[in-house]
């Protein structure tokens, strides 16, 4: 097995540790809530005998289905490692409250759960759960996965105030998932994109290497004003998560390049999302 899968397994198993202990620290002791169909297992928890690690796993299996016909195997292998492990760090870690104030623990476990769903999406997978459903729709559509994730725990949020009759740790439910989506989008950045064009020399060399990324690349012959020298403009549009390895190939390539990043305010076209 590479190296780097292993690290990807590795990273999809820290940001489960992260995920149980935003749950287990801070939102569950308090009767918050968190998005999605965590949310949903927590509000059940909350008025059952069944242990949240139980509800986690078995409101996963039908997202993970899913998933596994939408998103693809390598991405729903990841997502199953994150499912499993969350459950099984739910069920050791203890359920201790590291805070009293409500706000303050809203607060803190939407940012740790956050971070865990967000470093899962990095490594190439999900948390689970709504997170899967964000990931189909953003294949289609450029919509941040944070917004998705808020968008769609609107019902639960509305069930946890009507079910508890306490709409103050509702309203704190929805304070921690929106930190918990405000994250996930500082860490997960490939809806946003970039258009690179780079004028280099080494024109095949370069090509050579950016056509084994799955981004298109468009050769544009161009002369210097003040020179009057004739040389090649690459252009190609990419997400912003993979621009540090495009700077890569660009430095090793042909370190005297010069580059111009733009920010993208949208693509039309065969842009591939994934």
């Amino acid at each position: 097995m590479e190296l780097k899968n292993i690290w990807k397994y590795v990273v999809v198993v820290l940001g489960a540790a992260f995920i149980a202990c935003g749950f287990n620290l801070f939102l569950v002791p308090l009767h918050l809530l968190s998005g999605g169909v965590s949310g949903l297992s927590m509000l059940v928890n909350y008025f059952t005998p069944i242990s949240l690690s139980v509800l986690y796993f078995v409101f996963n299996i039908p997202m993970l289905v899913a998933g596994w016909f939408q998103l693809g195997k390598r991405f729903i292998v990841l997502s199953i490692l994150s499912v499993v492990a969350t459950t099984w760090l739910i069920a050791i870690v203890p359920e201790t409250s590291l805070v009293s104030d409500t706000l303050l623990a809203a607060v803190f476990g939407g940012v740790l759960v956050g971070i865990g769903a967000g470093i899962s999406f990095r490594a190439g997978g999900s948390s689970g759960g709504f997170d899967i459903i964000g990931s189909i729709v953003t294949r289609y559509r450029d919509f941040p996965i944070g917004n998705i994730l808020v968008a769609m725990n609107g019902v639960v949020i509305l069930a946890a105030g009507y079910l508890q009759n306490n709409w103050n740790l509702a309203l704190a439910s929805i304070v921690s998932i929106f930190v918990t989506g405000k994250v996930v989008d500082m860490i997960h950045v490939s809806h946003f994109k970039v258009t690179v064009y780079i004028i280099t020399n080494e024109t095949d060399a370069l090509l050579q290497q950016l056509l084994e990324r799955p981004r298109g690349v468009t050769k544009i012959k161009t002369q210097g004003a003040f020179s009057n020298v004739e040389k090649d403009m690459l252009m190609t549009v990419t997400t912003r998560y993979e621009l540090a390895e495009l700077k890569r190939i660009i430095k090793q390539t042909d370190p005297k390049a010069f580059v111009n990043i733009v920010e993208t305010v949208g693509v039309m076209g065969s842009f591939r999302r994934s």
